[in-house]
């Protein structure tokens, strides 16, 4: 399939000289700075109280020797709402695929609840509370949910929208079901509370170290980190989804990786509460200026303009500059959101799917 140029939405105007998405983009072009600050320092802290941990699995280094890396094929399963809006689940369990599914953390739930065991989950980011929800907390009660309503909001997942303590419930029995045939890529980063339930479900795990930064500067915290554990440094992005996309080609040698659920973007019938950085956004500019952070983006396979926030900007643009750098064909058939451009080719589930010989 022929892909299109890629096109990004001009700025639009409120009609009072403002442009639309404006502030957003201004923030996007510094995110690497602002995560570098929010994430450094907590990682570090975790990579070192993880450090007595990684004896009780393995170096990433070691999926290269598994069946995991037998054939071409791979797909990332992330989390991105497009999953929900078409029949995802049921295309993929009625295919017979045979390559391999790697799977975010936060898409874990949903793929074990739609018969679907990923071979391999991905996990990074060092959130102390929140991750470890992906996976069932087994401290979960109503005090928490009381204190944070990121799950309650967030469009990843409807499932955690509803009664939180009863599905979280249901995900710990899955994830302790499935959880010993799962592998899972546990980035140092992690918090000790994903490391706790990983091992509690008894999650083969193979561990690595994130890129913060330039491993050859000599402050360089990456050199740190690995200074630290020895573990083999990936630049993954800055996101699970994008790292996912790095383990299939870069650790298991895949050749052919189909995308799903990888928006880094909102449909534009969801409300901005609905989005994970509602509550930053109101605290940066209040209610009645949002549309200066959240950045319009015309999808022209779709003809839909999508919006997103800085942080999925940012990563959006970084994986469109990673994926002509890979010794990969990439194949998004997320069929929505806004990963377009050189190198990606935009088509569906099916005919990725169909075109599969693994």
């Amino acid at each position: 399939m022929q892909d299109k140029p890629m096109v990004l939405d001009p700025l639009h105007n409120d009609g009072h000289g403002t442009a639309k998405g404006a502030l957003g983009r201004q923030i996007a072009a510094a995110m690497e700075a602002i995560t570098f600050e929010k994430v450094a320092e907590e990682g570090f802290v975790n990579a070192r109280t993880n450090a007595s941990y990684i004896s009780q699995g393995l170096s990433i280094a070691a999926l290269a020797g598994t069946p995991l890396a037998d054939g071409k094929d791979a797909l990332v399963v992330a989390a991105g709402p497009s999953i929900h809006r078409y029949d995802t689940a049921r295309l993929i369990s009625e295919s017979g695929f045979k390559g391999t599914i790697i799977a975010t953390d936060s898409a874990i739930g949903w793929c074990l609840r739609h018969g679907i065991i990923p071979h391999l989950a991905v996990t990074v980011d060092p959130h102390p509370s929140r991750i470890v929800r992906w996976l069932g907390d087994p401290s979960l009660d109503e005090e928490k949910l009381s204190s944070d309503d990121y799950f309650s909001r967030q469009d990843m997942d409807p499932k955690f929208r509803e009664d939180q303590l009863r599905f979280n419930r249901e995900l710990l029995d899955l994830v302790n079901r499935y959880g010993p045939t799962i592998k899972i890529a546990v980035a140092s980063s992690a918090p000790a509370t994903v490391v706790s339930r990983i091992l509690e479900a008894g999650m083969q795990m193979y561990w690595w170290n994130p890129m913060y930064d330039d491993y050859d500067k000599a402050d360089s915290l990456t050199r740190k980190v690995y200074a630290l554990n020895g573990l083999p440094c990936i630049n993954a992005g800055g996101n699970v989804g994008s790292a996912c996309w790095v383990m299939a080609h870069a650790v298991l040698g895949k050749r052919r990786v189909g995308l799903v659920g990888m928006d880094f973007a909102y449909y534009p019938d969801t409300p901005y509460s609905r989005t994970q950085k509602y509550r930053e956004v109101i605290n940066l500019v209040g209610e009645n200026r949002q549309d200066e952070v959240y950045v319009r983006v015309l999808n022209p396979h779709l003809g839909i303009e999508f919006y997103t926030d800085p942080a999925y900007l940012w990563y959006r643009d970084a994986f469109v500059e990673m994926v002509p750098q890979a010794e990969c064909v990439t194949f998004n058939c997320t069929g929505g959101g806004i990963v377009f451009g050189p190198g990606i080719h935009w088509t569906t589930l099916s005919e990725f799917l169909s075109s599969c010989t693994d």
